[in-house]
């Protein structure tokens, strides 16, 4: 058994028959009130991402989890398929359970699959990826306020924010997390 104390990101446990793993957290104590524990978490059986509220010191069944080395091959309808890097077996998998970090697959990348109970529960993208800036509209010269952005769209679709600076054809780095620009590469 663990309790709110023992939380860190990543954590996968039980809470009310639903296996949820932990994004983040925050301890939170208002004053002349118990202290809670406000949690960002994602249930794996759905992909769903929940927040919840746990009172502080409340226990809960800790799951075992197993990762292991995929990569990314291609899309099967809504699915998409990776090959285990130890067995060479393809599998599907949902792309709907993936959530918005299936639109940051990229041929050959790299992921891991999360194992609960010898069952594959999810996938694990890197914290970042590079990306190339298939198009923009050109940074105008004498925009040099701070923080100036300007929309992007990269190799696979996807429509970000980026500095002035970066052309088409760049590649940037990207947070799979948040989709938000990181740096130029």
């Amino acid at each position: 058994m663990i309790s709110t104390s023992d939380f860190h990101e990543g954590l996968v446990f039980e809470d009310s028959g639903q296996i949820l793993e932990l994004i983040k957290y925050q301890h939170h104590r208002m004053s002349q009130s118990k202290a809670v524990v406000r949690a960002k978490v994602r249930n794996l059986d759905t992909g769903a991402v929940l927040e919840r509220s746990y009172p502080s010191g409340e226990k809960f069944k800790q799951i075992d989890v197993t990762k292991r080395e995929k990569t990314y091959l291609y899309d099967e309808g809504d699915n998409a398929v990776f090959m285990d890097a130890e067995t060479y077996e393809q599998m599907s998998f949902s792309k709907k359970k993936m959530g918005g970090q299936a639109r940051f697959l990229t041929e050959d990348m790299t992921v891991l699959g999360v194992y609960v109970g010898g069952r594959l529960f999810g996938i694990d993208l890197p914290a970042s990826v590079v990306m190339k800036v298939s198009s923009t509209v050109p940074g105008i010269r004498g925009d040099s306020v701070s923080n100036m952005t300007k929309p992007a769209t990269l190799e696979t679709g996807i429509e970000i924010n980026v500095p002035l600076f970066i052309n088409e054809g760049n590649q940037v780095r990207v947070d799979t997390r948040t989709g938000e620009y990181v740096e130029r590469v």
